[in-house]
């Protein structure tokens, strides 16, 4: 296998192991760290922007393991229909080697481009995920915070029309005792007047 091939199938590897890290059941606090790390790194930001570049060659390479397979194929199929005798033995060893290895190739570039899509979806799908959790979490703070609040709030506006509603009830009983001691002093006085002047005190007509 050659070179760039052997370097395709190190980040197929490479790609399994992420994806497996990913969907691994970690803890909520291991997860939350782990991915604000990926996201928001600067050398995970560079070592990304080099791998979409390693895949654009990778599609290449996909693309002529496709063409070059199909190509032996077709040579293999030519081989065989136009055989007539026993065919020479290496001749169709050759050709099944060819035909493995352009599959292979085929294979091993189709998978490291698949791949790389699912991991990067499942990756975005976790982000996600993880900022929503925390979202509600913060949502379910504040609204266990803000009853509290509004019941604190409301008991002391509750306080406070109690209170001016209790001076008022006395401002209420000081007035109404006046009013009384006031009917009392208009009685005696009417009373005094009346027997001084030899008037019998009528109330209903007073």
């Amino acid at each position: 296998m050659t070179v760039y091939y052997t370097l395709t199938f190190m980040l197929l590897a490479a790609e399994m192991v992420t994806f497996c890290v990913l969907v691994a059941p970690l803890p909520h606090i291991v997860r939350k760290k782990l991915f604000h790390f990926l996201s928001e790194s600067p050398i995970i930001a560079k070592l990304a922007y080099g791998v979409k570049i390693a895949f654009i060659f990778i599609a290449i390479l996909f693309v002529d393991a496709v063409q070059r397979m199909w190509r032996v194929t077709a040579e293999a199929d030519l081989a065989k229909s136009s055989g007539s005798g026993a065919q020479d033995v290496r001749a169709e060893t050759n050709m099944a080697a060819r035909k493995f290895y352009a599959q292979r190739n085929t294979y091993l570039t189709g998978f490291c481009l698949f791949l790389s899509l699912v991991l990067t979806r499942t990756f975005y799908i976790l982000l996600d995920l993880i900022h929503t959790q925390e979202e509600y979490a913060k949502l379910k703070n504040e609204s266990g915070k803000s009853p509290k609040a509004d019941q604190a709030k409301q008991i002391e506006d509750l306080k406070r029309q109690l209170a001016a509603a209790e001076e008022k009830a006395k401002d209420y009983d000081i007035v109404k005792k006046q009013a009384q001691q006031n009917a009392k002093e208009y009685d005696r006085l009417a009373t005094e007047f009346n027997a001084k002047t030899g008037n019998v005190s009528n109330k209903r007509k007073d």
